[in-house]
């Protein structure tokens, strides 16, 4: 994805004002111009929103019971002692990271299709966390994959999933976007996020509210929630 870039123009003027009818004029110098120069992106500050869907996923844990969690974001301070102030255990598994080490050579979602590449990325991602779990922080994660991948993916997740366990995850609502913002989640509280923007990549198939039930058949149910932005909240009941 290109980064933005601005061409930077500066006239540096050679004529001498101080010059008198006694002394010779200087030769006029032409402008010169600099070369364009690349420049970082943009970084957007960290935008907080509330999540009604967030709230009511902390509020369906027993926090009695020691129970373990998944948060596919990867590992962060904010997830992390939140989680365990609740008095959870949060296991991170950094999803993006590994999408990209197994897809990110060449045509992203053409890579998609390689059944020992799917083979090797749902290994590394669940490999490790057999699970059970009591909740899932999926976020934005499923928008990023193939129709056959994404599949394969939520039957992991039910797999590692105890009954009952409740997921989190969260969807683009403009579905004729051919791009889509792809996000941090880093919880500032049991209502509200902070949402930094990692980039922006096209999504793997357009995501309605009917897409979404079919994709969490298997599921006990699933719960909208609307939002005045362009992000759709889901959570979804093993």
């Amino acid at each position: 994805m290109a980064n933005p870039f601005k061409a930077l123009l500066r006239a540096v003027q050679g004529s001498d004002d101080s010059a008198t009818s006694l002394r010779p004029e200087r030769p006029q110098v032409p402008p010169s111009i600099e070369q364009p120069q690349a420049r970082p992106p943009v970084v957007a500050p960290p935008q907080l929103r509330p999540s009604p869907a967030l709230r009511q996923f902390v509020r369906s844990l027993d926090t009695t019971r020691d129970l373990r969690l998944l948060d596919l974001g990867g590992a962060n301070a904010a997830n992390i002692q939140f989680m365990t102030q609740l008095g959870t255990r949060l296991y991170s598994e950094d999803f993006f990271a590994t999408l990209e080490d197994c897809f990110g050579d060449g045509d992203y979602y053409e890579n998609q299709r390689d059944p020992a590449r799917v083979d090797s990325f749902l290994i590394q991602t669940f490999s490790e966390q057999r699970g059970p779990f009591d909740g899932a922080l999926v976020w934005d994660c499923l928008q990023f994959l193939r129709p056959s991948l994404l599949d394969k993916t939520i039957d992991h997740l039910h797999r590692v999933l105890e009954p009952g366990a409740h997921i989190i995850a969260y969807f683009s609502a403009d579905e004729r976007a051919q791009t889509i913002p792809q996000y941090q989640f880093k919880i500032n509280d049991q209502q509200s996020l902070f949402l930094e923007q990692r980039g922006e990549m096209p999504p793997g198939q357009a995501f309605s509210n009917r897409n979404i039930e079919r994709l969490f058949e298997d599921f006990a149910a699933t719960k909208f929630f609307l939002s005045r932005d362009q992000i759709r909240e889901v959570l979804v009941r093993r």
